[in-house]
């Protein structure tokens, strides 16, 4: 129900990935007339691979979070978050507001032992590939072990989902060497040095995106800030190649000509297809999409849900956590 869009995008969404996954089962959760009169104009209705789960509020995308959990407690968000807790689904995927998520997360599933604090993990293109970088958000600040564990999930989210047994991982800095950053970085970095990670050192914010790395860690400030920087940049660049290429009479015929390498281009660098945030550390998988989605965007969504669920990594991570910190840090 959440969104800037609600059902108009989350219900064509979840019917595409219904036809793209023979294995998928979805539990449409929301104000069941809505769903109702949304499915019915896409010719479609309830199954047993599609079911709806009534719920009578939904939590508004500028609503507090302690008021959404206080006062929500029949909110879509919230009853989609207990179906996950206990058992009836595998994964919860939203657009709704995103404090209001991770408040509700939180509270109804809490987080996995020796996990302090759970992250927002997310997957950006590079040039070789795709890197996940964590956190961007749920954490202004962290201490450097809260680092370390970051660095531990979204390695084994990497491993699980990717099939990669030793992911590469490196901390978000302002230079590579030993002596940059502040205390909590530089005492992080000594942490991951003791762990059993593949950790590969510092990385600056312009190699974000050479594939560098598998996993970047950072505290959700940074990592909000080069998120959101990354996405304006990216903006801007599109509005450029769009108004050079209709400056003029021969631009719009270069235009033309240049078509499939511009149809390629915006396609690698397609936000759309790297939708889907994991809040990680979690005893259970949330999955938060963008508010502004479109139906591809909430489609790939529920395609990281899927891959999360299928590969089971919460349990991963529970399993894995300890032998990753290292001896001394797990004892």
């Amino acid at each position: 129900m959440g969104g800037d869009h609600g059902v108009s995008v989350t219900v064509p969404a979840a019917l595409s990935a219904l036809k793209k996954h023979n294995g998928l089962k979805l539990i449409l959760v929301g104000q069941e007339e809505i769903l109702r009169q949304e499915l019915a104009r896409h010719q479609a209705t309830e199954s047993d691979r599609l079911t709806i789960h009534h719920a009578s509020q939904v939590v508004g995308m500028d609503e507090l979070p302690a008021q959404a959990l206080r006062g929500k407690k029949d909110s879509s968000m919230r009853i989609a978050i207990n179906l996950v807790k206990s058992g009836e689904a595998q994964a919860c995927v939203s657009a709704g507001n995103t404090g209001a998520l991770m408040a509700t997360a939180h509270f109804v599933l809490k987080t996995l032992p020796g996990i302090e604090r759970s992250a927002i993990a997310k997957f950006l293109p590079t040039i070789s590939g795709h890197v996940h970088i964590l956190d961007l958000g749920a954490n202004i600040e962290c201490t450097p072990e809260q680092l370390l564990q970051f660095g531990v999930m979204g390695s084994i989210l990497v491993s699980a989902t990717e099939n990669k047994p030793n992911p590469s991982v490196a901390l978000l800095n302002i230079g590579e060497e030993d002596i940059k950053g502040n205390e909590t970085v530089k005492k992080a970095a000594e942490l991951f040095k003791k762990s059993k990670l593949n950790y590969q050192g510092y990385v600056e914010g312009d190699e974000i995106y050479t594939g560098t790395a598998d996993v970047i860690v950072c505290d959700g400030f940074v990592g909000n800030i080069a998120l959101k920087t990354s996405e304006g940049l990216a903006q801007m660049i599109s509005s450029f190649l769009k108004e050079e290429f209709t400056r003029s009479l021969y631009s719009k015929l270069a235009a033309i000509i240049a078509l499939p390498v511009l149809k390629s281009f915006r396609k690698r660098v397609d936000h759309r297809r790297y939708n889907g945030a994991s809040f990680l550390g979690l005893n259970g998988i949330v999955i938060k999409s963008h508010g502004g989605a479109d139906i591809l965007a909430f489609d790939t969504a529920i395609d990281v849900a899927l891959a999360e669920a299928d590969t089971q990594v919460p349990a991963r991570i529970n399993e894995e956590l300890v032998t990753l910190l290292g001896m001394e840090a797990a004892s």
